[in-house]
């Protein structure tokens, strides 16, 4: 091999081993689509007021339908957290502009979500009206526990 060859095959060798170090995005067959990270594909739906609790839960599947013109949701709640939880959950019920629906009418559910567990939640909408929803989730204070 000549000089000018053996320069030619160590840049391509270069140029092939730097594009193989990129951390390059997978590729995906469907138009437009990007890689979620998983927590953030729900995230709209999980209402935490406490930051250290809302860095141990995320949403991550959501599955709804009507039954009888109501909407229906099975929700997977998960735990990035390695001890358990004692938790509480409230639906809250949106109409079309956004409004809430029987504010203050859903009652606190218990919860306890052991370490990286996953649980479904149930909801019913309480009208027709209802096109949305937000979970709430919030810690049990430990004096509360039931031994």
């Amino acid at each position: 091999m000549n000089k000018q060859h053996c320069i030619i095959v160590i840049l391509i060798c270069l140029t092939l081993a730097a594009t193989g170090c990129k951390n390059l995005p997978p590729v995906t067959s469907g138009i437009g689509s990007s890689q979620i990270l998983p927590g953030q594909a729900y995230a709209e739906y999980l209402k935490v007021d406490n930051e250290k609790l809302a860095a141990k839960l995320y949403i991550s599947d959501i599955k709804t339908r009507t039954n009888n013109d109501l909407l229906a949701i099975n929700l997977s709640l998960s735990s990035h957290y390695k001890k358990s939880q004692q938790l509480q959950y409230q639906f809250q019920w949106f109409d079309q502009a956004g409004f809430i629906i029987e504010a203050g009418k859903s009652p606190w559910q218990p919860l306890e979500l052991h370490g990286m567990q996953t649980i479904t939640v149930a909801g019913l909408a309480p009208t027709t009206q209802v096109v949305k929803f937000s979970l709430y989730v919030r810690e049990v204070p430990e004096k509360f526990f039931k031994y």
